[in-house]
């Protein structure tokens, strides 16, 4: 029987694994911008632990949304733990990303939907981002109106064809309640929870809308060990900048198939 002789596709596989990408000492998120839209980020708490460990970052910025008018300006404080955790988690991944604080929650300690729409307009018009970090979903039924569900959509895909990538927690509400924007898979990657033996490897596992697990354990805050889809969110997110800082005018498309590839070769598989 004749050998199949190799072709290019199989020399440029062959080179794209996870050590020689995830692991090169450049990929560190240089030069890449990330917005978390979530509730906060207390930014002296992770200055203080990145510094003991004595790793640099960038100076975190950001913004306080509201459904309508002009955002109100950060004091580098959060409005509950949970997005300060997502955020540690995307600098303990990506440690020379420039992070924004999209807080979407404010003292209300509420969020709806035009607040997110407009959290993600301004990181993608002002900040200029490469990444969107929403470890949050709406529930399906507060999307029951049309008009709502189409204007989320239509700032999601105004990100993609921006080459912004957004990541969203799947199943944020309850593992078996459709989710958004996650649910709007293709124009960005839906993540699920999973458990790894290292915070770099993540599975491609295409289950009805969510394609990726990551890791879904984080490092700080009260509920961080709990593995939960709010934390595997932005282990993928890291892992997306540690690539573009290699390659920063990567498409989303080329990202999200870059990531496939990198799991084909890693063949991870999560713990749990």
């Amino acid at each position: 029987m004749t050998e199949t002789a190799s072709t290019v596709f199989d020399e440029i596989f062959a080179r794209l694994t996870p050590d020689s990408i995830l692991r090169d000492p450049r990929a560190t998120g240089e030069g890449i911008a990330v917005a978390v839209i979530d509730s906060g980020v207390e930014r002296s708490v992770l200055e203080t632990k990145f510094a003991g460990a004595g790793t640099s970052i960038n100076t975190i910025e950001g913004a306080v949304f509201r459904p309508s008018g002009p955002p109100l300006p950060y004091t580098g404080h959060q409005s509950s733990p949970h997005g300060t955790t997502v955020a540690d988690i995307v600098l303990t991944i990506a440690p020379r990303v420039k992070l924004y604080s999209a807080d979407v929650f404010g003292p209300t300690g509420s969020c709806e939907v035009e607040t997110v729409i407009a959290a993600l307009r301004h990181a993608i018009d002002v900040w200029k981002v490469k990444v969107v970090n929403l470890s949050l979903g709406v529930p399906e039924h507060k999307l029951q109106q049309l008009p709502r569900r189409h204007q989320l959509q239509r700032a999601i895909e105004e990100a993609y064809f921006r080459d912004v990538l957004v990541f969203a927690a799947a199943h944020n509400e309850h593992p078996l309640t459709r989710s958004y924007p996650a649910a709007f898979a293709p124009p960005l990657i839906s993540v699920d929870k999973g458990l790894f033996d290292d915070p770099l490897r993540f599975a491609y596992k295409l289950s009805e809308q969510v394609e990726f697990q990551a890791h879904s354990r984080g490092y700080l805050g009260p509920f961080a060990r709990e593995p939960a889809t709010s934390w595997a969110t932005p282990h993928l997110a890291g892992i997306a900048a540690r690539v573009l800082s290699l390659k920063p005018d990567l498409k989303p498309f080329e990202i999200k198939t870059i990531l496939y590839w990198l799991f084909r070769s890693g063949s991870a598989t999560p713990l749990a």
